[in-house]
């Protein structure tokens, strides 16, 4: 219970600087996609179910900051919970490629469905500039905070669970 406290409060912290810290830094020409490293560490860590459910959480908050039709951001983060959360089996503490390279994935895939449904739909198909100006500036600099943030998060979710084991508690 403690770690779903502390990772929903990283959520709404993380969320807010996302949101209303990055966009204001001059020399950030694309903000760092936080909720996705935040939900695809826990999914890949945890599993499904711990991943569908901070998808769900942080796709809500999405859904309620953003415009758009309710529950856009959430299918997306859900999916992205679940599809990590079955490489779960994959995961290994040391191993900083394959984080990484999921991370790209996601990167592209959230891209790619904002681009299909809010983009696409509404006749502007010029994928290409869409690429080169969003998914590829915003991509490379997730990607550099997936470096730092990806061992933070492996290191204090593996300290919630050495305390909740000399407590006594069950692990989720």
């Amino acid at each position: 219970m403690r770690r779903i406290i502390i990772n929903t409060t990283i959520i709404l912290i993380a969320f807010a600087i996302q949101n209303c810290a990055f966009p204001f830094i001059p020399f950030l020409s694309a903000a760092p996609n936080l909720m996705i490293i935040f939900v695809f560490t826990c999914s890949f860590i945890y599993g499904q179910r711990e991943g569908m459910f901070y998808g769900f959480i942080t796709g809500v908050l999405m859904d309620l900051f953003y415009s758009g039709p309710f529950g856009f951001f959430t299918i997306i983060f859900v999916w992205i919970g679940y599809v990590n959360g079955t490489l779960s089996k994959y995961f290994y503490e040391d191993y900083i490629v394959l984080p990484l390279a999921i991370c790209s994935v996601n990167e592209i895939v959230y891209n790619l469905f904002i681009f299909i449904f809010r983009f696409f739909v509404r006749g502007k198909a010029d994928f290409l500039y869409y690429f080169r100006i969003i998914i590829l500036p915003e991509m490379i600099i997730t990607l550099l905070f997936t470096l730092f943030l990806y061992r933070f998060l492996l290191a204090y979710n593996r300290k919630l669970e050495e305390i909740d084991i000399k407590r006594g508690q069950k692990v989720a």
